[in-house]
């Protein structure tokens, strides 16, 4: 079966960001089994997890790092990573300053957050689905780290998630993100009452420069990066029902 390919041709492109690497996997490449093929990386779903240790060996092979994985619970809870830390520590957020030790989310609609501070050299990397979006992820995570550097001074990038064209929620979803400030343009109503198409990279966007970022890259809500009409390249749990994993993630180089 071929390698994982971290970066495929035509896919929205990783930032350029020199003194860090970062890594997108996609669902090819790997040796799981439907509905899990290939490449999947949780060991949560009902996959074989000799073939996630597989799918996970390849990840590392192909990136040169080791991606340490998380047991994301979907909060804010932030730790650091180092040579030594085991996976499945329970956090949304990950950070580290030690090279070849690469933060790593796993996602299958969610929207990963990659972090880079290039003058402290620290990297970090947030699990942002709605729930810990709206209780505070990415604010939470730059307020521990505030003292490596202020928020405008880090870069940052949004991987793939759930697009706004597919990302159905209730007035719960909306609520919860109306006492964090303006909500332009993230909510549509649909024609069903109390039923919204949710932009959930802009509701990212919103918060992380509300919290002082000055520029976000990466995904920009269009079909490209969208984790739910993109099936021959990422996993979508609300697609599929049951769903592999993908991940995304930073290391320093």
């Amino acid at each position: 079966m071929p390698a994982p390919t971290l970066n495929p041709e035509g896919l929205p492109r990783l930032p350029d960001w020199p003194g860090a690497r970062v890594f997108c996997s996609t669902r090819t490449g790997g040796v799981s089994k439907a509905p899990c093929d290939s490449l999947n990386l949780g060991l949560h779903v009902g996959d074989d997890p000799s073939d996630v240790a597989v799918n996970r060996q390849r990840l590392a092979d192909a990136w040169g790092a080791k991606p340490v994985f998380l047991n994301q619970v979907h909060g804010t809870a932030l730790i650091q990573l180092d040579d030594h830390t085991p996976d499945h520590q329970e956090a949304d957020a990950c950070w580290s300053q030690q090279p070849g030790v690469a933060c790593t989310i796993m996602v299958a609609d969610c929207l990963p957050v990659l972090f880079y501070q290039p003058h402290a050299r620290v990297v970090a990397a947030a699990h942002a689905g709605w729930r810990g979006l709206s209780a505070g992820v990415l604010e939470n995570t730059l307020k521990t780290l505030s003292h490596v550097g202020a928020a405008h001074t880090w870069q940052v990038w949004l991987g793939p998630c759930i697009g706004p064209q597919a990302f159905e929620v209730g007035d719960e979803v909306r609520v919860a993100f109306a006492p964090q400030g303006p909500l332009d343009g993230a909510f549509k109503a649909l024609p069903e009452p109390g039923k919204h198409l949710a932009n959930l990279p802009l509701l990212a966007r919103q918060r992380l420069l509300q919290a002082g970022l000055q520029a976000v890259q990466g995904n920009d809500g269009t079909p490209a990066w969208c984790t739910f009409t993109q099936a021959h390249v990422y996993f979508s749990h609300r697609r599929d029902g049951r769903s592999g994993r993908f991940a995304a993630g930073i290391t320093l180089a």
